[in-house]
């Protein structure tokens, strides 16, 4: 027996699916243009990876957002969203653990001697010399962009072991987009240049900016007060609504149906955003695509991730925001010490570390349950020699699937096609943030999609997939 369906008409029918950044800024800007939207989100709560999960008091940030961006007109959406108190100014610190050691990034001379050793380090600028006289014939994988950029010996040292912890594949099969939207323009030269010249304020080079804004309950707060903000413009935000049928006509879509505890639901749409994994959008099409689109959907996958939070007292705690793991000898990727994002986020003379892990839906640690995890993640940090598995007081597993879109041999052209067939089968749907474009944007970089998406439904032109593809787009402010 079929469920039934109830259809609701909007009186903007513009559909918006997903309640994260890029689906709440759209119904944010979409009622500053004085129209309303319906947005579908499948979970329980807003913000997708950038919510903050809370456990008994404890707030977890997924992944550590740092609110820093070269775009004004982001930066200005954060502060009409929420109030100045509402925000901390937060040193960037972090390092990076490598051979037993830990390695001050950005680089310090001082500290990158000593712990290389000055044979070592007179080897790794020889090695960069070499690739800069002889670079790596091909360039179109992180292996070769990131040696080409760094040498080959620094690439082995700091790059490799933990490019693959994320992505679980090995480096030179990950496509180089992703090194150059994360590493930009960054290179040994311009990091040992940041090393030597006197301190200052870095923000031309994103991986190197030593402040950031931070909401002091941490990023979920930004995207529970825009959830309020769409509230009173007029639009709604229906939970527990799972997308997964669109129907389409002379190259529109027509209406969304999502399932619901209730039942299904149709929405009638004039336009949708949608912020849903792009495979999943393509393959909820009816009628559907060819085969060959179909297929180039399927091909679309993504790496997982779940946090480990381990409570500990909070002098046990250290200074940086987060450490990147290169040791082969843990599974571990990241470790965030919390307290160093917000005091707001932990509880009085404790604070919490979250091992952060790679993974795939599945695998032997997503399927593991909690109170495994919780004692692999503290034998974990013995290892590292960070704290003493004894002064762990308990730990939560905040698991979050589809977190990183994956950037394979085949990916771009896979992502082509989907891009070819929406154009002309699905004109009125904008494909938006991370998963929407299968692509590693950032959180404002996401909010910037949804922003000239709506701006495109009003009448604009904006080739929204340009966006965080420019080489100089950390350079300057934009206006």
């Amino acid at each position: 027996m079929e469920t039934p369906v109830e259809t609701k008409n909007s009186t903007s029918k513009s559909i918006i699916v997903g309640a994260g950044p890029a689906g709440l800024t759209a119904a944010y800007q979409i009622g500053k243009a004085s129209g309303t939207a319906t947005v579908l989100e499948e979970d329980t709560v807003v913000g997708g990876i950038s919510r903050t999960a809370q456990r008994e008091g404890w707030r977890f940030d997924i992944g550590g957002h740092r609110f820093f961006t070269k775009v004004r007109a982001v930066s200005d959406l954060w502060h009409e969203i929420l109030d100045e108190e509402d925000f901390l100014l937060r040193p960037r610190m972090s390092r990076i653990y490598y051979g037993g050691k830990f390695y001050d990034y950005p680089l310090k001379a001082t500290n990158a001697l000593r712990n290389l050793g000055i044979w070592e380090s007179i080897l790794c600028v020889l090695s960069y010399v070499w690739v800069r006289i002889n670079p790596p014939k091909d360039q179109t994988h992180f292996e070769g962009w990131t040696a080409s950029r760094f040498g080959w010996r620094l690439y082995k040292k700091f790059f490799k072991t933990y490019t693959e912890k994320v992505w679980g594949i090995p480096a030179d099969e990950l496509q180089a987009d992703w090194a150059a939207q994360r590493i930009k323009n960054l290179s040994l030269f311009k990091a040992i240049l940041n090393a030597v010249l006197p301190r200052r304020n870095q923000k031309e080079i994103t991986s190197l900016i030593e402040e950031f804004e931070y909401p002091k309950f941490g990023p979920g707060m930004m995207w529970e007060k825009c959830h309020d903000l769409v509230s009173e413009q007029g639009s709604q935000v229906l939970f527990e609504h799972k997308v997964n049928h669109f129907s389409h006509k002379d190259g529109k879509v027509f209406s969304v149906q999502a399932t619901t505890p209730n039942g299904s639901v149709e929405f009638d749409a004039d336009s949708v955003i949608s912020s849903m994994p792009l495979p999943h959008l393509l393959q909820a099409m009816d009628p559907p695509a060819s085969e060959q689109v179909l297929k180039a959907a399927a091909s679309l996958t993504f790496r997982d991730f779940l946090t480990v939070a381990l409570i500990v007292p909070e002098e046990k705690g250290f200074p940086d925001n987060w450490i990147y793991i290169h040791s082969e000898e843990v599974r571990v990727g990241r470790v965030q010490n919390f307290g160093q994002w917000s005091p707001y986020l932990v509880k009085e003379g404790r604070t919490c570390l979250g091992l952060e892990y790679f993974v795939n839906i599945g695998d032997d640690l997503w399927n593991s349950n909690d109170e495994d995890l919780v004692a692999k993640a503290t034998k974990e940090l013995g290892v590292l020699g960070l704290v003493e598995p004894g002064l762990v007081e308990g730990g939560y597993v905040v698991r979050m699937p589809r977190a990183y879109p994956m950037y394979d041999n085949e990916y771009q052209e896979n992502v082509e096609i989907i891009r070819s067939w929406l154009n002309q089968h699905a004109k009125n749907v904008y494909p938006v943030g991370r998963n929407g474009m299968h692509r590693y944007n950032n959180q404002d970089h996401s909010m910037l999609t949804a922003m000239l998406s709506v701006e495109n439904i009003y009448g604009a032109s904006h080739d929204i997939w340009q966006v965080n593809v420019e080489e100089d787009y950390h350079e300057e402010i934009s206006e």
